[in-house]
């Protein structure tokens, strides 16, 4: 009988410093276990890591099982969050779950959700209402406002304060101690640059930055992180 989905063993992506602190939180921070990393066959260039085996990411569902393990793939914001999301899609096409990972001093409240593949560090306030969805990053120590929506494949860096009812659009990108003011819409795969207050709503891959922010005309899916 396959197990559930909550004792599933877990397979992460990648072989980097996200890996490696994935692996560390999993292992003194949850019941799971981690029995393995993958990364694209072109990237297996040793055999083990943090004391698991590697295998390409071609052979995953063979030698681990979509109907026994999960995987988990908390990778960097590059492209957009364009390189995570297309890890997260091919992952579900191949048949597997993922898994989520909130830390244990992170605050939440009853009725808390998020989707697959969310990697929620400590320090992270999150209040009553706010929905989270799949493939998201909330790096430690942010405040997430009352009826806030966090779309798929967002990434939240450190000491960011989202005030309440705000939207962070799809594939978004917020920087270290950004702010956002009640109610406002960023729009999908926006990025708000570190330290940057934001007043009103951000058009769709824009680059916004200041106090208060203003967009610098970039294209955020060009904007190297």
């Amino acid at each position: 009988m396959p197990l559930s989905s909550a004792n599933r063993p877990i397979v992460i992506f990648g072989l980097n410093d996200f890996a490696s602190l994935a692996h560390f939180y999993f292992t003194h921070d949850s019941a799971r276990e981690v029995v393995a990393f993958t990364v694209h066959a072109t990237y297996c260039n040793a055999a083990s890591f943090e004391g698991c085996p590697i295998v390409a990411f071609e052979d995953l569902a063979a030698a681990y099982p979509p109907e026994t393990f999960d995987l988990f793939a908390p990778m960097a914001p590059r492209r957009a969050n364009g390189d995570r999301q297309d890890v997260y899609e091919a992952g579900l096409a191949a048949g597997f779950q993922f898994t989520s990972y909130v830390s244990s001093r992170a605050t939440t409240f009853p009725g808390f959700r998020p989707g697959q593949n969310c990697f929620i560090l400590e320090d992270n306030t999150i209040q009553p209402f706010v929905q989270i969805g799949s493939d998201v990053i909330l790096w430690s120590g942010n405040h997430i406002g009352h009826h806030s929506v966090i779309r798929d494949h967002a990434f939240v860096a450190s000491h960011v304060v989202v005030s309440g009812h705000c939207e962070i659009g799809q594939n978004a990108y917020l920087g270290v101690n950004s702010t956002l003011r009640d109610g406002t819409v960023i729009g999908e795969g926006s990025m708000v640059g570190m330290g940057s207050n934001v007043t009103r709503d951000t058009e769709p891959w824009s680059v916004n930055v200041g106090n208060p922010a203003r967009p610098t005309g970039a294209d955020a899916r060009l904007v190297p992180l």
